[in-house]
């Protein structure tokens, strides 16, 4: 086999390295037109690797997730001594961690946020589209620590807290798993409190027709009475084509409604526009029924659908709003 190396690369006629390396393998395993097997794997790598691709990139969301809850554990272990003198040791941390999000949704996604102005200066309870993925929240919650140094608080489902190595950054962020009462007493302690009705059922299973899928829930509206306070309906443009579900697949749809859990593949990762456009907020009115406030809620943020959003979403398109010089009117 080395006779044979050598006298492929320093041979009397020059070859590529492909050539080279299929002459080795051919020495080397003793199978014949060992060349044409390897056409064909490249074939199918060059075929498969879009597929790979938005495949891999919802990973890479969850890495930036676990690289930052270590960045928690470090910043933790040298503030041991501060945590017992100071009113909130974590503000540092979450505004790093904030300005590290909003680079992201900078980069990867041209991110913008309009309307902040609707939001009061005391507590509010905002209320999103649930798109395949929470990272429109996220993106808004670090871009309003970074532009008005405002922590606002949010509800995620029980299986997020199941999550290994989730539980210090889920602490530090004021993520809870949404009981009335914790609710009512995060509003009441004067914070902003983010929460999506439609839930993971909606992420999942909600589509490019941007389908709000609320049910009948009117919990979070009782939440806003009793804490009395403003209903603020927010919308993420194009979140549905940063990332995509196969919530189409009806077998899935009976699994998940089986044992609760988001089974349901994700794709995507493109690096789309995304525009988050906070609408006027609902104001607290004593006389008015949970039902009630639960409707005006939802018909504000289908308003802003019907406003923001071309509808079936496109990805291409969306893609394509990248490149645009001219931003959208508010």
């Amino acid at each position: 086999m080395t006779g044979g190396n050598e006298s492929c690369i320093a041979g009397p006629v020059p070859v590529s390295y492909l050539t080279c390396l299929t002459y080795i393998l051919q020495e080397w395993t003793g199978v014949e037109h060992i060349g044409d097997y390897l056409s064909y794997v490249f074939y199918l790598v060059w075929v498969l690797f879009p597929l790979v691709i938005v495949f891999i990139l919802p990973g890479v969301i969850i890495l930036l997730f676990y690289v930052s809850a270590l960045f928690l554990h470090i910043y933790k272990r040298k503030n041991e001594l501060k945590e017992a003198y100071s009113y909130d040791v974590w503000i540092g941390a979450r505004e790093m961690l904030a300005t590290l999000w909003d680079g992201h949704g900078r980069i990867w996604h041209g991110y913008e946020l309009h309307g902040v102005e609707n939001i009061p200066e005391g507590p509010g309870l905002v209320v999103f589209y649930h798109g395949a993925t929470p990272l429109d929240c996220i993106y808004f919650m670090a871009r309003l620590m970074v532009i008005v140094k405002r922590h606002c608080h949010v509800v995620a489902d029980h299986f997020v807290f199941r999550i290994p190595g989730f539980k210090l950054l889920l602490d530090v962020h004021g993520v809870i798993p949404g009981p009335r009462e914790a609710c009512v007493s995060t509003l009441k302690k004067g914070h902003l409190l983010a929460i999506a009705p439609g839930g993971v059922r909606e992420a999942l299973f909600s589509d490019e027709m941007y389908t709000i899928l609320w049910s009948d829930r009117k919990g979070f509206a009782q939440v806003a009475i009793d804490a009395k306070v403003p209903i603020i309906p927010m919308f993420t443009q194009n979140v549905r084509e940063g990332f995509r579900t196969l919530g189409g697949i009806k077998i899935l749809r009976s699994l998940y409604e089986r044992i609760r859990l988001p089974v349901v593949p994700l794709y995507g990762g493109f690096p789309v526009k995304l525009r988050t456009f906070i609408g006027e907020p609902i104001p607290y009115e004593p006389n008015v029924t949970a039902e009630e406030l639960a409707a005006k809620a939802k018909a504000a943020v289908q308003a802003l659908i019907e406003k923001h959003q071309k509808i079936p979403g496109n990805i291409f398109r969306a893609l394509m709003e990248r490149f645009q010089t001219q931003k959208k009117n508010d």
